[in-house]
Protein backbone atom coordinates (compact mmCIF):
# COMPACT_ATOMS: atom_id res chain seq x y z
CA UNK A 1 0.00 0.00 0.00
CA UNK A 2 1.13 3.87 -0.70
CA UNK A 3 2.76 5.02 1.94
CA UNK A 4 0.86 8.75 2.97
CA UNK A 5 2.79 11.03 5.33
CA UNK A 6 -0.72 13.03 5.83
CA UNK A 7 -2.86 10.01 7.28
CA UNK A 8 -1.23 7.64 9.27
CA UNK A 9 -2.47 3.77 9.43
CA UNK A 10 -2.61 1.11 12.42
CA UNK A 11 -2.23 3.87 15.17
CA UNK A 12 -5.45 2.56 17.45
CA UNK A 13 -7.80 0.39 18.20
CA UNK A 14 -11.18 1.83 18.66
CA UNK A 15 -14.35 0.52 20.11
CA UNK A 16 -17.47 0.88 18.88
CA UNK A 17 -20.61 0.60 21.23
CA UNK A 18 -23.74 -1.28 19.98
CA UNK A 19 -27.18 -1.66 21.53
CA UNK A 20 -27.79 -5.17 19.47
CA UNK A 21 -24.04 -6.37 18.95
CA UNK A 22 -25.03 -9.66 17.22
CA UNK A 23 -26.83 -7.76 14.65
CA UNK A 24 -24.37 -4.84 14.02
CA UNK A 25 -21.95 -7.70 13.55
CA UNK A 26 -23.68 -9.67 10.86
CA UNK A 27 -24.11 -6.08 9.32
CA UNK A 28 -20.43 -4.92 9.74
CA UNK A 29 -19.01 -8.30 8.06
CA UNK A 30 -21.81 -8.73 5.10
CA UNK A 31 -22.13 -4.47 4.03
CA UNK A 32 -18.59 -3.69 4.81
CA UNK A 33 -16.36 -6.89 4.56
CA UNK A 34 -15.30 -6.99 8.03
CA UNK A 35 -14.24 -10.19 9.49
CA UNK A 36 -14.82 -11.70 13.53
CA UNK A 37 -11.38 -12.34 14.94
CA UNK A 38 -12.81 -13.55 18.52
CA UNK A 39 -15.99 -13.15 20.52
CA UNK A 40 -17.11 -12.94 24.08
CA UNK A 41 -19.62 -12.90 26.88
CA UNK A 42 -23.06 -15.03 26.91
CA UNK A 43 -25.04 -13.15 26.16
CA UNK A 44 -22.58 -11.75 23.21
CA UNK A 45 -20.63 -8.25 25.36
CA UNK A 46 -17.97 -7.93 23.15
CA UNK A 47 -15.92 -8.92 19.42
CA UNK A 48 -12.44 -8.12 17.79
CA UNK A 49 -12.95 -7.39 14.32
CA UNK A 50 -10.71 -6.21 11.30
CA UNK A 51 -10.95 -5.14 7.51
CA UNK A 52 -7.44 -5.38 6.36
CA UNK A 53 -4.76 -3.84 8.76
CA UNK A 54 -7.43 -1.98 10.60
CA UNK A 55 -8.60 -3.69 14.11
CA UNK A 56 -11.79 -2.64 16.07
CA UNK A 57 -13.32 -4.17 19.15
CA UNK A 58 -17.39 -4.38 19.03
CA UNK A 59 -18.97 -3.91 22.35
CA UNK A 60 -22.57 -4.05 23.71
CA UNK A 61 -23.65 -0.75 24.97
CA UNK A 62 -24.43 -0.41 28.53
CA UNK A 63 -22.94 1.11 31.45
CA UNK A 64 -20.00 2.90 30.08
CA UNK A 65 -20.69 2.89 26.70
CA UNK A 66 -23.68 4.25 24.24
CA UNK A 67 -24.55 3.99 20.79
CA UNK A 68 -24.48 6.99 18.36
CA UNK A 69 -28.29 5.46 17.73
CA UNK A 70 -28.74 6.10 21.80
CA UNK A 71 -27.23 9.16 22.00
CA UNK A 72 -29.33 10.75 18.95
CA UNK A 73 -25.95 11.75 17.18
CA UNK A 74 -22.32 10.49 16.06
CA UNK A 75 -19.43 10.85 18.25
CA UNK A 76 -16.97 10.16 15.80
CA UNK A 77 -15.99 9.06 12.47
CA UNK A 78 -13.83 6.01 12.27
CA UNK A 79 -11.03 5.82 8.90
CA UNK A 80 -10.36 2.26 7.70
CA UNK A 81 -8.19 1.72 4.74
CA UNK A 82 -9.17 -0.65 2.00
CA UNK A 83 -6.78 -1.30 -1.06
CA UNK A 84 -9.78 -1.43 -3.80
CA UNK A 85 -12.20 1.22 -2.29
CA UNK A 86 -13.67 1.59 -5.22
CA UNK A 87 -14.88 -2.12 -4.86
CA UNK A 88 -15.64 -1.46 -1.17
CA UNK A 89 -17.80 1.07 -2.30
CA UNK A 90 -19.86 -0.71 -4.45
CA UNK A 91 -19.73 -3.60 -2.75
CA UNK A 92 -21.35 -1.06 0.62
CA UNK A 93 -23.64 0.74 -1.60
CA UNK A 94 -25.39 -2.34 -3.27
CA UNK A 95 -25.65 -4.02 0.32
CA UNK A 96 -27.83 -1.07 1.83
CA UNK A 97 -25.11 1.17 3.30
CA UNK A 98 -26.32 4.58 3.95
CA UNK A 99 -23.70 6.61 1.90
CA UNK A 100 -23.21 10.28 3.55
CA UNK A 101 -19.56 11.48 0.91
CA UNK A 102 -19.69 9.78 -2.14
CA UNK A 103 -16.11 8.18 -3.69
CA UNK A 104 -13.95 11.20 -3.76
CA UNK A 105 -10.20 12.27 -4.05
CA UNK A 106 -9.14 14.70 -1.21
CA UNK A 107 -6.57 17.53 -1.02
CA UNK A 108 -4.40 15.51 1.06
CA UNK A 109 -4.22 12.66 -1.18
CA UNK A 110 -7.10 9.97 -0.39
CA UNK A 111 -9.30 8.34 -2.47
CA UNK A 112 -12.00 7.49 0.18
CA UNK A 113 -16.32 7.72 0.85
CA UNK A 114 -18.48 7.99 4.02
CA UNK A 115 -21.22 6.32 4.98
CA UNK A 116 -23.30 5.07 8.14
CA UNK A 117 -23.73 2.20 9.52
CA UNK A 118 -27.21 0.43 10.94
CA UNK A 119 -26.64 2.12 14.43
CA UNK A 120 -25.40 5.57 12.72
CA UNK A 121 -22.00 4.81 13.40
CA UNK A 122 -19.67 7.09 10.74
CA UNK A 123 -17.15 5.37 8.58
CA UNK A 124 -14.57 6.11 6.32
CA UNK A 125 -13.05 3.94 3.92
CA UNK A 126 -9.99 5.11 2.28
CA UNK A 127 -7.08 4.37 0.05
CA UNK A 128 -3.67 6.35 -0.29
CA UNK A 129 -3.71 8.10 -3.62
CA UNK A 130 -0.98 10.26 -3.71
CA UNK A 131 2.28 11.05 -1.52
CA UNK A 132 1.38 14.99 -0.39
CA UNK A 133 3.15 16.99 1.88
CA UNK A 134 0.81 18.06 4.20
CA UNK A 135 2.43 22.06 3.85
CA UNK A 136 1.24 21.29 0.70
CA UNK A 137 -2.45 21.61 0.98
CA UNK A 138 -2.64 24.40 4.11
CA UNK A 139 -1.34 21.92 6.93
CA UNK A 140 1.51 23.20 9.58
CA UNK A 141 4.04 20.59 10.01
CA UNK A 142 4.51 20.59 14.11
CA UNK A 143 6.67 17.33 14.78
CA UNK A 144 8.10 15.81 11.07
CA UNK A 145 7.73 11.67 11.39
Amino acid sequence: MLRNRSVPVDTVLPHVFYNDLARALEWLTTTFGFVEHYRYGDPLSGVQVHLGKSWLMLSAAGPGGKSSAELGCGTQMLTIFVENVEAHFAHSRAAGARIVEGLHETIYGELQYGAEDLERHRWLFSRHAHDIDPAAWGATVVNPL
